[in-house]
């Protein structure tokens, strides 16, 4: 624990000084936040409450990008064998990034509230307990998927056309970018498979419902789920040496953290409620935008 929490305070420092992280994890939720509010909600405060779902879903997923790039750069800088040297274990660097990256996404997050209620005027913030424990799980996980990604990689080529074909169904697909509600049914029912769909729903539930934890349990064990086998995974297939390699079948290993999602996604399709939940939120928008002042 002592030496997670010492990389941690280094990973924090050094992520700052890295305009990826800035960009992924600030200037890109912050100007979602911007365009939302003036181009979809048109300055509507209920609207803009109903948006903020998919903005802090977009902050807390944006460490999936960095965590990523910033391992597989260490090991082939050479970095990573540098720390071989010392008593620091694989699990404790590993720990050190997800923990560093949940203190990095809180600010933003904060920040994120205070223009939404002061820029924008919003009066009903949520359920803010629920927003937190969301986004302090989402950081987890998502760095974990982050992880895994640097884990079964051999360069930075690699890494970032996977993490580029992963972002682009997480945004894309989720309900982050386009709401689930004006897709076709099959794409919200393969949406169902993604843990940024419950990230994003669940986001969207704490802001405009004010939904309280039990009520979205199972889409947090399921991201707990994914982040432990994502975190084991990586354990076990970490490198410190640039010039060690992973066999291409280990690629297989990143669907393995994507199981808990796959049971979850047949749950829901055919038992679950999470789609008419989508539905419903979407109708408050919709509502919102009719009833919304001419500009």
């Amino acid at each position: 624990m002592k030496y997670s929490w010492a990389l941690s305070k280094m990973r924090m420092k050094l992520a700052m000084r890295s305009p990826a992280f800035l960009f992924f994890s600030m200037i890109f939720p912050l100007g979602f936040l911007f365009m939302y509010a003036v181009v979809f909600a048109r300055g509507n405060p209920e609207a803009i409450v109903y948006l903020m779902g998919p903005v802090l879903a977009l902050t807390v997923m944006g460490s999936f990008w960095g965590m990523s790039i910033q391992l597989v750069t260490f090991r082939e800088q050479g970095i990573l064998r540098r720390f071989q040297l010392t008593t620091v274990g694989a699990g404790s660097l590993l720990a050190s990034s997800i923990v560093s990256n949940y203190f990095l996404v809180l600010p933003t997050i904060l920040l994120e509230f205070l223009i939404c209620r002061y820029v924008f005027h919003a009066r009903n913030m949520g359920n803010l307990l629920a927003v937190v424990v969301l986004a302090s799980i989402g950081a987890a996980t998502f760095s974990a998927f982050g992880l895994i990604v640097a884990s079964v990689t051999n360069n930075m080529q690699e890494t970032q056309v996977i993490n580029n074909v992963i972002w682009f169904l997480f945004l894309f697909f989720s309900g982050a970018t386009f709401p689930l509600s004006i897709m076709p049914l099959w794409i919200q029912r393969a949406a169902l498979f993604l843990p940024a769909t419950y990230l994003v729903a669940g986001m969207q539930g704490a802001m405009l419902r004010s939904s309280k934890v039990p009520e979205f349990i199972g889409d947090c064990v399921a991201l707990l789920i994914g982040m432990g086998v994502a975190y084991g995974i990586s354990l076990q297939l970490f490198r410190w040496e640039p010039d060690a390699k992973v066999p291409g079948r280990a690629k297989v290993w990143v669907v393995a953290a994507m199981v808990p999602f796959f049971l979850l996604g047949i749950w829901q399709n055919v038992y679950g409620r999470q789609l008419q939940e989508i539905h419903r939120d979407f109708q408050v928008l919709d509502d919102a935008s009719r009833h919304a002042p001419p500009r």
